[in-house]
């Protein structure tokens, strides 16, 4: 019997291959809409309607979509206006990053009355790690309200925004086109054992299997040693790693690649290549590491930096202290989780040229490393990005580009290399686990005499980001301490666990974690208000961070700090004690905070380039270095260009994410769309308005000083001259409308950017459950541009932060294999999971202070508030995260005698 599906209202003859489940079918057949996620069943991303029925289409047969209706994200909107819930979402600008998006309207727009009464439960089986689900919530129930029946077409704006494609499942990803004719596919061998020197490779039965093109190993690759950390300056981090090694460091180091003709011929032949090992000693404890005598990871040894900061006298400040606390703070290694997983294109045009899609937070730090590991020019290679399905810091590193340009150039063929979700979760970079000791020592009134902190953190096999991040941990996470005697001593160490990376907050958080705690037991010794010890401890408007380095920008107190305390002291002691009926009576009740803070301006010498030019019909390109991937920094960076010529953001249009298209950006990391991107891109707008105006002026013969800019025209006394004659004006004399602009961190003062968080909770004794009761949020965010988009960057990090203290976990056994692989055994937060949270910004009084970061600092105060709640609610000082509910109990148990 011949095949057919019908496909949004299109009939599909093409049977599918033997066990094609529907997504691969589907997105075969050109609609991208359809997401991959997990493979799994377990993140919604590829959810479509079967004959009006939701359902998860990685885990449905293709073939049993014969004579059945299929509906994809694509086919909800009908003649251009958007269905319900799709207008909804748009509405709600409920979504970031977009990737889960296409799943959630579809599932959401298949609920019926019942289900909407359980939305958490009806929600559960799709994921977001961008939004923390409360927008989406309000998004989803505004659809199904009656007076949502309408639909429309979006709005000249909201195309330019390019919110209405992510909505109606257009916005391209990074594999959302078709693929190149001929294009190879690309396996990894990984290998099985922590530490071993691989003494033999056979290759020889995977090359005779049937589709297999090459099977590269260590000595078809370039022995240049390289960081995998994107970063501008390649000295902060140590060259130890080589594209594939013929010494493993870690379970999942890459050992051989397979290039096939399809996934499936790939990963059999990965099951032909026989690896002979000779297996080493191991060392997997940061501590143990730094001992004489331990087994050394690289042959330099197992220290990749170290950190020695002394302020003052520090014994001198411990004798000055009425009260002293002493305590090691330990944090767990996490995954970033973003729903889209890395992967790479790549092919050579008939020039020879290079190109390179990928999912990269900076092409063009990309495009350095690719060239210096293959002795290639810089315009040998072009690397470009899509929209990011999210990063977190994980794509802040070159993972997959460097493979697949090694197989290009090896098969002269396209290729695709796509990470798995299993791949993502073992084999790629984690958050730094911090050990840090605390000694800190304050007076009755709170006033911090004494701050001595030891850090180490491990870093893994490899050092990528280590130095960087033992730098951030241990000055900028203390920057907002006042304390004339300050010592610190960090130690990035090598071991032989999967590597760390950047990851949102870049040490801050696990610092927060360690110093917050320590602060909360100094209020309890001295019977202080948790929040008026640190009134007294934190710096006061003007202050200088006494840590600060008079070679990077000086972290500096301004008004915003005191603005976040006041706020946070208001809300929080005018907040009524939770009701008797929504509590359990046995439930142990407490409440706890955190404030941290992160410098306005990164240290990493990082640059910013924006390109203003005029088009030809009038409106303006705005062309950037980083792709968009859940920060909406595009639509920050729009907004910034509008204002400044004297437009709507409709007529913006944004080009981003090309080396062709810039000298050079250094990427989107470290919140620095925020800072250095307005920047440049008030610059570049101011550049290209004088342009404007003195070509309106040379033209009507008036003064360039009365000439305005408004709309579409330069309004020049009583004349008007349209934006497209201009350009057409500026074409005609060879010189076109056209401005950079560029940013890079100062060296002077620095704002901090304070967030602050409360947390009320409810501790079940017999389960060790936590229930939030009450959520709490305040940002120092500066000039708040749109509120919408900070609210959903504010409740994505609470909720990734409740996620990564209360359970997330990469668990390892001793060989060294990570058994959280997939979504089910390493979950992430739910919509269930994540409370209300009441989101207080504190707006400047000046209004030249601009926006701050907002992408990475609500995230650190998570773990030290609610450890901080915990201690309130149950009288113990839980050290060591995640916080689980059996680790709650089992603390409980202990401390009262094992009788609850």
């Amino acid at each position: 019997m011949a095949f057919l599906t019908r496909i949004n209202g299109r009939d599909s003859h093409e049977p599918p291959a033997p066990g094609q489940c529907l997504r691969t079918y589907l997105r075969q057949q050109g609609w991208f809409g359809v997401k991959k996620g997990c493979d799994t069943g377990d993140c919604g991303a590829c959810t479509v309607h079967v004959d009006g029925v939701p359902v998860h289409s990685c885990l449905y047969p293709a073939h049993r979509a014969h004579g059945r209706t299929v509906t994809t994200v694509e086919g909800l909107a009908t003649d251009g206006q958007l269905q319900p819930v799709q207008r909804a979402f748009l509405n709600a600008h409920a979504f970031q990053c977009g990737y889960c998006t296409p799943g959630f309207v579809m599932t959401a727009a298949a609920l019926t009355p019942t289900q909407l009464r359980a939305l958490p439960e009806s929600l559960k089986g799709n994921l977001c790690r961008c939004t923390g689900y409360r927008v989406i919530e309000e998004a989803v129930r505004d659809a199904h309200r009656p007076q949502a029946a309408a639909t429309g077409a979006a709005s000249r704006d909201e195309d330019a925004s390019a919110d209405a494609a992510v909505v109606c499942g257009i916005a391209p990803f990074t594999l959302d086109t078709p693929a190149p004719t001929g294009m190879l596919h690309i396996r990894l061998v990984r290998s099985p054992h922590r530490h071993a020197r691989i003494t033999a490779i056979d290759t020889e039965a995977a090359q005779a299997m049937p589709g297999v093109h090459a099977v590269l190993t260590h000595q078809d690759a370039p022995a240049v040693r390289f960081s995998t950390a994107l970063q501008e300056r390649t000295s902060d981090n140590p060259a130890d790693t080589r594209l594939l090694d013929d010494v493993v460091r870690h379970v999942g180091q890459r050992v051989a690649v397979v290039v096939a003709d399809s996934p499936a011929a790939a990963e059999d032949a990965c099951r032909r290549v026989r690896v002979t090992y000779d297996v080493l000693p191991a060392v997997t404890d940061p501590d143990q590491a730094l001992r004489a005598g331990a087994t050394r990871v690289h042959p330099s040894g197992n220290l990749a930096h170290r950190l020695h900061t002394v302020v003052g006298d520090i014994e001198l400040g411990l004798a000055q202290a009425d009260a002293v606390h002493t305590q090691t703070y330990k944090t767990h290694r996490v995954q970033h989780t973003a729903l889209e997983c890395h992967a790479t294109r790549a092919w050579r045009d008939e020039d020879g040229r290079l190109h390179v899609h990928t999912t990269t937070q900076s092409p063009h730090l990309t495009r350095r490393h690719l060239c210096a590991v293959f002795g290639l020019q810089p315009h040998q290679v072009q690397v470009t990005a899509a929209r990011l399905g999210g990063a977190f810091g994980g794509k802040q590193e070159m993972l997959t580009e460097d493979i697949a340009v090694l197989a290009v150039l090896r098969t002269g063929r396209p290729v695709q290399l796509e990470y798995t979700r299993t791949e993502e979760l073992t084999a790629t970079t984690t958050r730094h686990p911090f050990h840090v000791t605390v000694t800190a020592g304050a007076r009755r009134d709170g006033t911090l005499t004494a701050l001595k902190v030891r850090v180490v953190a491990d870093t893994g096999a490899y050092g990528n980001h280590g130095p960087a991040v033992l730098q951030v941990a241990c000055a900028e996470a203390l920057s907002l301490y006042r304390c004339a005697n300050i010592t610190v001593d960090g130690y990035s160490v090598y071991t032989h666990n999967v590597p760390s990376g950047a990851f949102r907050g870049y040490g801050i958080g696990q610092m927060a974690f360690a110093v917050e705690s320590a602060l909360d037991e100094l209020a309890h010794t001295l019977a202080l208000d948790p929040l008026t010890l640190r009134e007294h401890a934190y710096l006061r408007p003007g202050e200088t961070s006494p840590l600060a380095d008079g070679d990077q920008p000086a972290p500096t107190a301004d008004t915003g700090l005191t603005d976040v305390l006041r706020t946070l002291r208001t809300v929080r002691d005018r907040r009524p004690p939770p009701s008797s009926a929504a509590v359990d009576a046995r439930c142990l009740i407490g409440q706890g905070l955190a404030v941290t803070a992160q410098s306005t301006h990164p240290s990493d010498g990082h640059i910013t380039q924006v390109i203003a030019q005029l088009r030809p019909d009038g409106d303006y390109d705005l062309i950037t270095g980083p792709p968009e991937f859940g920060t909406r920094a595009t639509d920050l960076l729009r907004h910034t260009a509008a204002t400044a010529l004297a437009t709507s953001p409709g007529h913006i249009h944004f080009r981003c994410a090309d080396t062709d298209l810039l000298d050079h950006d250094t990427g989107g990391f470290a919140s620095t769309g925020a800072t250095l991107g307005t920047q440049a891109v008030q610059r570049a707008c101011r550049q290209l308005r004088e342009q404007l105006l003195a070509l309106a002026a040379d033209r009507t013969g008036a003064d360039a000083a009365a000439c305005r800019l408004e709309g579409d025209v330069v309004h020049c006394g009583d004349r008007r001259l349209p934006l497209n004659e201009l350009h057409a004006t500026a074409r005609h004399e060879g010189e076109p409308l056209r401005a950079i602009g560029r940013a890079e961190p100062c060296t002077g003062p620095s704002p901090l950017a304070v967030n602050a968080h409360w947390f009320r909770i409810a501790v079940h004794p017999e389960t060790g459950a936590l229930t939030i009761l009450d959520s709490v949020h305040v940002a120092d965010a500066g000039t708040v541009l749109n509120e919408a988009s900070c609210n959903g960057q504010i409740h994505g990090a609470i909720a990734q932060g409740i996620g990564t203290t209360l359970w997330e976990n990469l668990s390892t056994e001793p060989d060294g294999r990570i058994t959280t692989q997939d979504l089910r055994s390493y979950t992430i937060p739910q919509l269930a999971d994540i409370p209300d949270t009441e989101i207080h910004f504190c707006r400047p009084t000046t209004p030249d202070r601009g926006p701050k970061p907002l992408g990475e600092g609500p995230f650190n105060p998570i773990a030290p508030a609610l450890a901080n709640a915990l201690r309130d609610a149950t009288g113990i000082r839980f050290t060591t995260l995640p916080l689980r509910a059996d680790m709650v109990w089992a603390a409980l148990h202990q401390h009262r005698g094992g009788q609850l």
